[in-house]
């Protein structure tokens, strides 16, 4: 069982960063392929990135790219989300997932930490 705890969430001003963390308890991280998603008040759920085992395959979602990234540290069995001229539209709750699919389709993740919530301010 993999346990995921996400930290980092917070109030920043439009044109600010944050970096969201997402630890992993349990499993072999190292074999995990990591995602963050994000549920904006009044939308679905939607996917922003996501990055294989080794971190030599990351995607993100049409709406970050440019401004988020994506790392992750095996040694730390951590997830790294940083955010940068962060936008009020990207306020929503945060949450990570893992998987041990090589290559997941969004659906396909099994491990989902508790969220965090990011807000940002015009």
């Amino acid at each position: 069982q993999v346990q995921l705890v996400e930290s980092g969430g917070g109030l920043v001003q439009a044109g600010g960063s944050l970096r969201l963390s997402c630890a992993a308890r349990g499993g072999t991280f190292s074999s995990l392929a990591m995602g963050w998603f994000r549920q904006a008040p009044g939308k679905e759920r939607e996917f922003v990135a996501a990055i294989n085992r080794n971190g030599g395959r990351i995607n993100y979602a049409d709406s970050v790219k440019g401004r988020f990234t994506i790392s992750r540290d095996n040694a730390k069995n951590t997830v790294y989300l940083q955010m940068n001229s962060l936008k009020p539209e990207d306020t929503a709750v945060y949450w990570c997932a893992a998987t041990y699919k090589v290559v997941p389709r969004d659906e396909e993740y099994d491990y989902w930490g508790q969220g965090t919530q990011v807000t940002v301010s015009s």
